[in-house]
């Protein structure tokens, strides 16, 4: 009761009041959110890059979120920042000359505020998903532009491979690198009218990077001592996640002082993976109540794997003091994975108390070895009330 006065207050008070995070960046204003229902299980899917020509058609849109909330989905993930462009009409990239092309609908809309009030109409929460954090393609226009804003491995090199290919990762320790990300954020936040945003496993630096010379200097004044050789150094380690939990701090202040009742969603790795290999400390963020929301990507082939990693301790700490929901893989373009799976790692899931949200909406039934009516009969007994 008390989340849906915050949100109708909120509601009310957007309707009359405009907050500018830059000088000089003007605003869509989107239609105050209707108040979202209080949060029980969640039931959430991501909206992809592969979505966006059911994004982008306003008809095809209303239809998909029909569909979602007639089965008792209650959070969309829509994409908003992808392969070091925004996939909305962004004036913090047009005005630093990132990005050449406007993103907008079929019938000439701004997709993303369009989602957000056919979302709220029908009580789901939208969440969109900045998904490439500090990843970015060698060929974007951000790397292209800005390369002292790179980070490197040890040997010079600037790329690594990850499940986009080939990237470069912005220095999350540069204030200029900051800055922009805490413009994208605030900005898509408030050109959508959305309940928040969330952050995935991108929300990082691979373990091996940070020996670009700002980095290094920045670290020889602070401990008053070179970088170890070794990345996986304990210390060099924890400096470096520290780092960027101060950020993530800084920039969960920012975006709670602009709108108090945004959510801070995360969708990280399993954490011994996400701290030790992309220093990303995500447990401190929840201990430090920086995040709202947890979303952990657990896409397992089988049950048994599956079932082994819902065991991790801190799931169960992170229980006690946010939602928490376990990331499930609902199929790929070249793969699709059987409903039974689906249903029965749904099902793990609920045994102990975690919400589920599904990867990605075009696999929920749309491209799937089986019909697509079998499949949301399918969800439809898994969510059969409300959660």
């Amino acid at each position: 009761m008390r989340r849906r006065l915050l949100f109708a207050l909120l509601a009310l008070c957007a309707a009359v009041v405009v907050l500018l995070p830059h000088p000089g960046l003007l605003r869509a204003q989107p239609a105050p959110p209707l108040a979202p229902p209080p949060r029980g299980e969640l039931r959430g899917v991501w909206l992809t890059l592969n979505d966006m020509p059911i994004l982008r058609d306003r008809q095809r849109m209303q239809a998909a979120v029909a569909d979602l909330a007639r089965l008792h989905f209650n959070t969309l993930y829509p994409v908003a920042w992808n392969g070091g462009y925004a996939w909305y009409p962004s004036e913090v990239t047009q005005r630093r000359g990132l990005q050449d092309f406007t993103m907008r609908g079929l019938q000439g809309q701004d997709p993303l505020p369009e989602l957000v009030a056919a979302a709220h109409a029908r009580g789901l929460l939208v969440l969109p998903w900045f998904e490439f954090g500090f990843m970015a393609p060698p060929s974007s226009e951000l790397a292209s532009r800005h390369p002292d804003w790179l980070s490197r491995r040890r040997d010079g090199g600037l790329t690594s491979i990850s499940a986009a290919g080939e990237v470069v990762w912005l220095n999350p320790f540069r204030p200029e690198v900051q800055q922009l990300i805490t413009e994208l954020v605030l900005e898509i936040v408030e050109r959508s009218g959305a309940d928040g945003i969330q952050f995935d496993d991108h929300m990082s630096l691979p373990s091996e990077f940070g020996y670009d010379p700002f980095t290094l200097a920045l670290y020889r004044r602070a401990s008053g001592r070179d970088a170890p050789a070794d990345p996986q150094d304990p210390a060099w380690v924890q400096w470096r996640a520290d780092q960027i939990t101060a950020f993530m701090v800084r920039l969960h202040k920012e975006l709670k002082t602009r709108h108090p009742g945004a959510l801070v969603s995360v969708s990280p790795n399993y954490h011994d993976f996400a701290y030790k290999l992309q220093l990303q400390h995500w447990r401190d963020w929840v201990r430090r109540g920086i995040v709202d929301e947890l979303v952990v990507q657990l896409y397992r082939p089988d049950l048994e794997s599956f079932r082994a990693e819902l065991q991790r301790p801190e799931l169960a700490e992170s229980l006690q003091r946010i939602p928490v929901a376990i990331g499930i893989l609902a199929g790929q373009r070249t793969r699709s994975v059987p409903m039974a799976l689906i249903e029965a790692q749904t099902l793990a899931a609920r045994e102990r108390g975690l919400g589920v949200a599904f990867f990605y909406f075009e696999t929920l039934w749309q491209r799937a070895d089986e019909a697509a009516a079998l499949r949301q009969e399918a969800f439809a007994r898994l969510f059969a009330a409300p959660g």
